[in-house]
């Protein structure tokens, strides 16, 4: 049986992977037809396995609670007023098909959510995590799950234990936490750990009375504001993508809408345009530039996974009839298959239609403003990782003006710290490329990881009449020639040029028996 669900469910994910479109939808629909056939999941597997997928999920969203970017007025303000609207509007509809107050106000709540797995997904395609409207949105989006957490301990907990007020000395614990974290090293007794503080945290919690997702969210924020957590993150994030299969599929399971529960389904989601303006106009008035509101709305036009995780809990305990589960499954994958598209063209619709949204924008100083002054640099390096300081530094040493641009605050700080001169810009950004001095820039320098940012930032400078050398760092043949048509004049290829300088050398130079590698080589390896 557990074949035939993993089976369909592979076909159908693929299925509308070739869409373009999220493959949860596709686990959604399998679970739908599974049930057409009359199957159930009779000895609970699918519930366990959708289970632990929850409880790794709130574990990684608690590797990412900064509490400093969540009380951002521009987070805080904009994300709990727009929560506390939608759901307004939300509730008003639900009370209209005859649910109950207490019913409406929770599927109020839960419908005022944003999908974060979506959200992270298309930002992180994109090439975007660092940029300012990604941690807006980011930080929304965890102010929205803390939300949600706490709708699933209201409904979802029993009788909390006396023995819970002990669970306030947890703080107490991170420094050995952190020592367990770095003492596992960065391999597969990392991932161990994560699963056992995430399993752990549920545990304790669900045995002293509370809710077992909300132990799973502090046992995750315990080791949060570290590398070495954003790091666990990442390993877990297969794990969890694979156990949540589990749960879609259970959703699922519950079938088709009744003909009242459809017409209902379509009137909340008539309001999901409200939605996503009410979003833009908010950030306007929080002062953020129309861009930035325009992308993070792009991000938050959907409804959220956590719509179904809270609701099935709080159907589960009878707060919220079980047809309200099939209604917010229905809306789920529908708004996934509107938002997925329009998430991969956000920037392409901008420039489409930024002359009809910039003039909403405040006349005010903005939060995350961009540079547009280069201090008479002769040579831009935009992407300070790794590859991008190296170059910094190679030129500096030789007495060159050189700034470096990066939208990663924390990556800006870093490089700040070793005393090189580096700016805030995003590299997508067409307003950065319209009002930026680069006239004394002789070449721009791409260093930053996503190919389709590289290729956008290209296309850019030269439609702003930027006409020196722009250099960019590509790994693969495929990017090289799509950046030398964008306007790229100079390219490099690190691996193949690494393979060429390693086999020359193994040919020609050998000391003491072994190869000798340069420095140059060394680098153009480790980039």
């Amino acid at each position: 049986m557990e074949i035939l669900w993993l089976g369909i469910a592979y076909v159908l994910g693929m299925g509308v992977k070739q869409l373009k479109l999220p493959p949860l939808i596709g686990y959604l629909i399998a679970g739908v037809i599974l049930s057409a056939f009359g199957i159930t999941d009779e000895n609970g597997l699918l519930h366990t396995i959708g289970h632990y997928g929850v409880i790794f999920l709130l574990f990684t969203v608690g590797l990412h609670l900064r509490l400093k970017n969540i009380l951002r007025p521009e987070v805080f303000g904009a994300g709990s007023i727009h929560l506390i609207i939608s759901a307004g509007i939300f509730l008003g509809i639900s009370m209209a098909f005859g649910y109950t107050f207490i019913e409406g106000l929770i599927i109020g709540t839960l419908l005022g959510f944003s999908s974060t797995v979506l959200a992270a997904k298309t930002l992180e395609a994109r090439g975007e995590l660092g940029a300012y409207h990604a941690r807006v949105s980011i930080g929304i989006l965890i102010l929205q799950d803390l939300v949600a957490i706490t709708v699933l301990a209201l409904t979802g907990g029993g009788i909390p234990s006396l023995w819970s007020f002990a669970l306030l000395g947890l703080p107490l614990l991170r420094p050995l936490l952190f020592k367990l974290l770095t003492a596992s090293g960065h391999e597969d007794l990392q991932l161990l750990y994560g699963l056992l503080l995430a399993m752990g945290g549920a545990a304790l919690f669900d045995v002293l009375g509370l809710s077992s997702e909300l132990g799973a969210l502090v046992a995750g924020a315990l080791l949060s504001g570290t590398q070495q957590s954003d790091e666990l993150s990442e390993k877990l994030w297969g794990l969890k993508e694979a156990f949540l299969v589990g749960f879609f599929l259970e959703v699922g399971l519950a079938g088709l809408p009744a003909l009242n529960d459809l017409i209902f389904a379509g009137a909340l989601f008539a309001i999901l345009p409200i939605k996503a303006l009410l979003f833009f106009f908010l950030l306007i008035l929080f002062k953020l530039r129309s861009r930035n509101s325009y992308m993070v709305t792009v991000t938050l036009s959907s409804f959220s996974e956590f719509t179904l995780i809270a609701g099935m809990v709080a159907a589960s305990a009878g707060f919220i009839p079980d047809s309200v589960i099939i209604v917010f499954a229905l809306l789920t994958a529908v708004s996934y298959t509107l938002n997925a598209p329009l998430s991969s063209k956000a920037n392409a619709l901008w420039k489409k239609y930024e002359h009809s949204l910039i003039p909403f924008e405040r006349n005010v100083k903005h939060p995350g403003q961009q540079v547009v002054n280069l201090g008479g640099a002769e040579y831009l390096i935009i992407g300070m990782g790794q590859a991008g300081s190296s170059a910094y530094d190679y030129l500096k040493e030789r007495e060159y003006r050189v700034t470096g641009m990066d939208v990663d605050p924390a990556r800006i700080e870093e490089n700040l710290k070793k005393k090189r001169r580096v700016v805030y810009g995003d590299a997508q950004d067409a307003e950065l490329w319209e009002n930026i001095d680069l006239e004394d820039v002789k070449a721009v320098m791409l260093a930053m990881p996503n190919p389709d940012t590289k290729v956008s930032a290209t296309k850019m400078l030269r439609e702003n009449k930027y006409t020196a050398d722009i250099y960019a760092l590509t790994m693969r043949d495929e990017e090289h020639q799509a950046l030398k048509e964008a306007g790229a004049n100079a390219v490099c290829l690190p691996l193949i040029q690494a393979g060429r300088k390693l086999a020359e050398i193994s040919i020609s130079e050998k000391i003491d028996g072994s190869m000798s590698l340069d420095l140059d080589m060394q680098e153009a390896i480790l980039d």
